[in-house]
């Protein structure tokens, strides 16, 4: 069993909602971040080596934010993704979960945090 650690922390740009990245989806928002950790982790080797990648996102436009992520990040197809939706508490609940993967044997590396858009977020009434 092996102990899940944090190796490398990054974030994505932050701004005013409608302004500055009102223009940027938050796929294209979390994958510099996710190419960044790689680069800061193993230089030119890690992509190959990232077993799954798991992203906080309650506020997105639905679907896998995280696949989408990955492979806008340059990730090879076979990488899986998955965005969790735990409102406020999404990119924590997606830390936890990269973590229990790791200390079940099921991965390695699992790049994980969370990704939100006030800008891009669809606008709903309940």
């Amino acid at each position: 069993m092996s102990a899940p650690v944090v190796v490398a922390a990054r974030r994505t740009p932050v701004g005013t909602a409608g302004k500055t990245l009102r223009e940027v989806t938050v796929e294209h928002l979390a994958a510099p971040v996710l190419t960044a950790v790689v680069d800061d982790v193993w230089p030119l080797t890690a992509m190959r080596a990232v077993d799954d990648v798991v992203l906080g996102n309650c506020l997105g436009p639905g679907g896998n934010v995280a696949r989408v992520a990955a492979l806008a990040a340059g990730f090879d197809v076979a990488v899986p993704g998955v965005t969790v939706d735990r409102q406020c508490g999404s990119g924590l609940a997606a830390i936890l979960q990269a973590g229990q993967a790791i200390r079940a044997g099921a991965a390695r590396l699992v790049l994980a945090g969370g990704v939100e858009s006030a800008s891009t977020a669809p606008r709903r009434s309940h």
